[in-house]
């Protein structure tokens, strides 16, 4: 491959070039298109809305959706009467995230040769061009992409992104496995750029997206039981890479991160960036002292003053309001990082991306502090859903002073590295959840001097309170009770929301009787 940039540091990798953007599969005229909706929840009745008029007949099929076209059992196999006869009269089948490739309809499709899209597919086909300013003309072509994938991190990523995009007079919105439904924000004429947050699930069924910039946060395990292994999971994330424009960026000291890139095949010349909480390299984003500094987009390429120089974007202070005022932990450092170079990548001035980082304030279930009760903190992290997000959380904390609330959904990972990593922040824990037994196996074995209260999981309204009550039995004055579960929450409630909305409302409850 050819036209690869050579203006990296050593230890930088370089995508290759060359990809045409032009796909991997043949178009399919949806005009004449019966199309499939594999799921009717969000996802799918916004892509059942945007097919509308677009395609010629549209079928929804879900499981539990009782106003679904198809209900389709949960036991049915790829070889049933009613999943072959749906595959048998489809042209395309557009799945949710949630419907994983051993679902029966999908194997039946794949095994017929049947197109399966995601609905970011759908939505990066369909995508409008964008609407014009008064006098100016005919509209500008559709609006780019700005894309973040990773284990963790990807919805404060995309959300900081988004600031600094508006920071900068931009009409911007934070869409796909956030805020509005990738679909939705395609069709909108009124958008200058997307700020687009995506699943493995997402990518898993993506084809042909060709992003301006994206970005791997950091790859660890995770749904493996959807993906089958670790490899599976690291490839559907690094497909955000494939036909990148602008910027590959990635995190340097996440060595999966950087092997992708290696991988991806780019539109030719387009860079690899990386980002670390420490000095950046030729070529990278990162940090002096306390000053977040753009060496990657600060001069054109080629210029000779480009490896000698470097950009202000901003300083640790810009960040201390999403730490209570403290010292911003190294993950949001490195998440603005990310922010930071993708809307470099657009073309955003230095100063907005400082503006942006200024104004951002992170949404609901992030860190979020409840309450301050007898002493003692109260805060909300469901979002942490996973061990590598609820080890970073920790990190945030003193030593021996959290009141840990964990469990829920293991969804096929282990917790024996993240307690052995964390055991000296905590006070104690309180383990929820119906699929208990990996986390207290993994305090028995790597923090046995760690109490730990276990929640009966019968009467799932109820969990939540008794958590906090036994949470606060037993922390003490300058401690923090954390929701940081390191688990899926379908266990016991509808979503990571849900769970947290559970967490607030009892520590509510307990501050009025108290």
């Amino acid at each position: 491959m050819g036209g690869v940039v050579t203006d990296f540091g050593a230890a930088a990798p370089a995508p290759r070039g060359g990809a045409s953007g032009a796909g991997v599969e043949s178009p399919v005229p949806l005009a004449e298109a019966r199309v499939v909706v594999a799921g009717y929840g969000v996802t799918g009745r916004a892509v059942a809305a945007a097919l509308a008029g677009r395609a010629a007949s549209v079928v929804t099929v879900d499981a539990r959706a009782d106003d679904a076209d198809v209900r389709l059992a949960g036991d049915l196999s790829a070889d049933d009467d009613a999943v072959a006869g749906l595959v048998h009269d489809a042209d395309l089948v557009v799945a949710s995230p949630g419907w994983a490739p051993s679902s029966p309809l999908l194997v039946a499709a794949e095994r017929a040769g049947v197109p399966i899209w995601s609905e970011i597919e759908l939505a990066w086909r369909l995508r409008a061009d964008r609407a014009s300013s008064p006098g100016d003309g005919a509209g500008r072509g559709p609006a780019p992409w700005l894309c973040v994938t990773g284990t963790n991190g990807k919805t404060t990523t995309v959300e900081m992104l988004d600031s600094i995009l508006r920071a900068a007079g931009l009409r911007s919105a934070a869409v796909g496995n956030v805020g509005r439904p990738a679909i939705e924000a395609a069709l909108d004429p009124e958008l200058d750029v997307l700020a687009v947050e995506l699943s493995s699930f997402q990518l898993h069924y993506t084809h042909t997206m060709s992003a301006q910039a994206a970005a791997v946060l950091n790859v660890a395990p995770d749904h493996l039981d959807w993906h089958g292994s670790l490899d599976a999971y690291a490839a559907d994330k690094g497909r955000i890479y494939e036909r990148a424009q602008v910027a590959c960026v990635y995190n340097r000291a996440d060595k999966r991160t950087e092997g992708l890139v290696r991988e991806a095949e780019v539109i030719e010349g387009a860079l690899a960036v990386g980002f670390a909480a420490g000095t950046p390299g030729p070529g990278d984003v990162g940090l002096v002292d306390d000053v977040l500094v753009d060496r990657a987009f600060h001069l054109p390429v080629g210029d000779r003053q480009r490896q000698k120089s470097a950009a202000e974007l901003g300083t640790l202070a810009d960040l201390e309001h999403l730490a209570g005022g403290g010292v911003p932990p190294a993950h949001v450092v490195t998440n603005a990082l990310a922010a930071a170079a993708l809307a470099r990548a657009h073309g955003v001035p230095a100063a907005a991306v400082r503006d942006g980082l200024r104004a951002f304030t992170p949404g609901d279930h992030r860190i979020q502090r409840i309450a301050d009760l007898d002493g003692v903190a109260y805060v909300n992290d469901s979002k942490a859903t996973n061990a590598h997000a609820a080890s970073a959380s920790l990190a945030g904390f003193p030593h021996g002073t959290v009141v840990w609330i964990a469990g829920g959904l293991a969804k096929g990972a282990e917790f024996g590295e993240l307690v052995a990593a964390r055991a000296d922040r905590l006070r104690a824990a309180v383990v929820i959840g119906a699929d208990a037994a990996p986390i207290t196996g993994a305090l028995e074995r790597h923090a046995a001097g760690v109490p730990v209260a276990r929640v009966d999981p019968d009467d799932a309204a109820t969990v939540m309170q008794r958590a906090v009550a036994a949470a606060r039995d037993l922390a003490e004055p300058g401690d923090t009770v954390l929701l940081a579960p390191a688990g899926a929450s379908m266990d016991q409630f509808t979503s990571y929301r849900h769970r947290g909305e559970a967490f607030a409302a009892a520590v509510r409850d307990l501050a009025a009787s108290s």
